[in-house]
């Protein structure tokens, strides 16, 4: 089993590589799409790494991917900039589970 990066961030996908996770460059919603599709396709892909643009560009077939499919887990990491969320998730989460809103 191995990880494959779907990225519109080029240093992203370079420091991947360089990690031994092959992946590509998509810069728009149809080069997202064709790279989901052929990393789900391949049995050998059991984790899809993209990056939060390229979810952005294609959140519906990924959110499909995430909720039907067993195989590839879909994790979706920051580009190089930082994420575009602004304030992190996990703490905001923390922050409305005990009832505290900004």
């Amino acid at each position: 089993m191995r990880c494959f990066c779907v990225s519109d961030d080029p240093d992203v996908l370079t420091g991947l590589r360089l990690a031994g996770i092959e992946g590509v460059l998509a810069g728009s919603k149809r080069e997202v799409d064709a790279a989901v599709g052929r990393a789900a396709a391949d049995p050998g892909v059991a984790i899809l790494i993209v990056t939060e643009g390229c979810y952005a560009m294609s959140p519906e077939r990924l959110d499909e991917l995430k909720l039907s499919s067993a195989r590839p887990l879909v994790n979706v990491i920051a580009d190089s900039r930082g994420t575009r969320s602004g304030q992190d998730s996990i703490m905001r989460l923390i922050n409305e589970a005990i009832g505290i809103k900004f």
